[in-house]
């Protein structure tokens, strides 16, 4: 009989191998907003896998069988601010897909619960090497995975050069918006800012 990961299940039709836990996504998702919420509450320092439990009403070992520890389930929900996973954009144009990247990724950073987040990552990572390490490359790869495509369809355009120094092109696309809404924390995006700085960032990739 398959083992249910959180409670007693009637048997399945399917059969699955012997011992497999089958993990209910309803009880994920659960989990995952449940850490949204601790970490704006109390921060990543005092937050705890028993206080993610209880706010997302299940037990620990519902959490442990998904995650193996508090980093790495932290992690899990940054990706998701990180727009990875998300299809990249097609515009037709470099300056458009720039556009649609800059609106997508600013709305998941002036997120309510983001903008109290990831500052409080960034402090834990100031004083954690593993946490800063985790979190450069979750972050990172998350938005350099989206703005590569962007750049390689740009590329066969004819909008850029096929020799284009792309470490440098994705710190050129990132660097802008994360700056104003991450560190410097701005509340407020000045009017047409987003359209300003996808126009100056493509003229600046063409001129790499």
């Amino acid at each position: 009989m398959t083992t249910n990961a959180d409670e007693p299940q009637p048997r399945p039709r399917r059969r699955v191998p012997a011992g497999a836990a089958v993990l209910r996504e309803d009880v994920t998702e659960a989990i995952r907003a449940a850490v949204f919420e601790e970490l704006a509450a109390v921060g990543y320092a005092r937050m705890s896998i028993e206080g993610i439990a209880r706010r997302a009403g299940v037990g620990k070992t519902a959490v442990y069988r998904r995650w193996r520890s508090k980093l790495h389930l932290v992690l899990d929900v940054v990706s998701a601010l990180a727009v990875q996973g998300l299809p990249a954009p097609d515009t037709g144009s470099l300056e458009g897909d720039l556009r649609l990247l800059y609106e997508v990724t600013s709305r998941a950073l002036r997120h309510p619960v983001a903008s109290q987040i990831i500052p409080d990552l960034q402090a834990e990572a100031a004083r954690n090497p593993d946490i800063a390490e985790a979190l450069q490359k979750t972050v990172r790869e998350g938005q350099d995975g989206i703005a590569s495509k962007i750049l390689d369809a740009a590329k066969r355009r004819g909008e850029l050069s096929p020799g284009l120094d792309t470490d440098l092109a994705l710190d050129l696309i990132s660097g802008p918006l994360y700056w104003r809404s991450v560190v410097v924390r701005s509340p407020k995006l000045p009017k047409g800012y987003l359209g300003a700085l996808a126009r100056a960032t493509a003229e600046g990739l063409k001129a790499l």
